[in-house]
């Protein structure tokens, strides 16, 4: 883990953001296509970098939007990996977003985004908050060598259910689909079941990972990588937007 000055927080325009304030991670997950040398990392990918003034920069950064959005985080690295326990600034900026009267997405494989569950509650009733799960497989002794570094499939599944407690709207990512891994319909039907009964929102299916990656774990097609940054880094913001959620009946409101 190393600390970095960064420049900016926000990436993206027309009322959809999003924001990185770890760049890395440490959850393992052997099919992670974020260490694509197209996203031009600096660092060995476990070797997280920390922006230790993200919350100087959002708090800026929102002061000067003269609308509500929604603020999205997670897309590209996770905001709830193993040093978020003891910097917190994943906390601080979600305390920024509800000062400010801002949305949150947040996309997440981990059970620790639970101790914010107070401060996502009170985002949700001022503006609106969506948290977003990534569920790869039912099978918990599968979980365990696909993401080794991060709670059971069944754990946050759990979360899903503390959020629907709370009337925190919840979206699954079932992905990736792995050939001859966990594309059966077994596992498939599983984890839509618990869907169900975890009252989640939408579930959002990924087209296959059949892309060759060598053992640097370097995508082949960086060329079409490289345009995707921007996209991909905000795409959870767009996704939540997209969805229609809404406040006492409008639509959050969009820059």
């Amino acid at each position: 883990m190393h600390f970095v000055e960064a420049k900016g927080i926000l990436n993206g325009s027309g009322g959809t953001y999003g924001m990185n304030i770890y760049r890395g991670c440490t959850h393992g997950c052997i099919y992670c296509d974020s260490r694509s040398r197209c996203y031009q990392f600096t660092h060995p990918f476990e070797d997280v970098e920390v922006k230790r003034n993200a919350p100087e920069l959002l708090e800026k950064a929102l002061r000067s939007k003269r609308k509500k959005c929604m603020i999205g985080t997670g897309s590209m690295s996770d905001p709830y990996m193993h040093c978020e326990e003891k910097l917190g600034l994943t906390r601080k900026c979600l305390e920024i977003i509800l000062e400010n009267g801002f949305g949150a997405a947040i996309q997440t494989k981990s059970d620790r985004i639970l101790r914010d569950i107070d401060l996502l509650d009170e985002i949700n009733r001022s503006a609106k908050c969506v948290v977003q799960m990534t569920l790869t497989t039912y099978d918990d002794d599968l979980c365990r060598i696909l993401e080794p570094n991060v709670c059971s499939t069944k754990r946050r599944i759990e979360v899903l259910e503390r959020m629907r407690e709370r009337g925190i709207p919840t979206i699954v990512w079932l992905t990736p689909i792995l050939p001859f891994i966990n594309d059966t319909e077994e596992n498939v039907t599983a984890i839509l079941n618990e869907c169900v009964r975890a009252g989640v929102k939408a579930d959002i299916p990924v087209q296959r990972q059949t892309g060759a990656v060598d053992a640097d774990g370097i995508a082949a097609d960086e060329e079409r990588g490289a345009a995707a940054v921007g996209q991909h880094q905000r795409h959870d913001a767009r996704i939540a937007g997209d969805a229609g959620l809404r406040k006492g009946g409008e639509l959050v409101e969009r820059e």
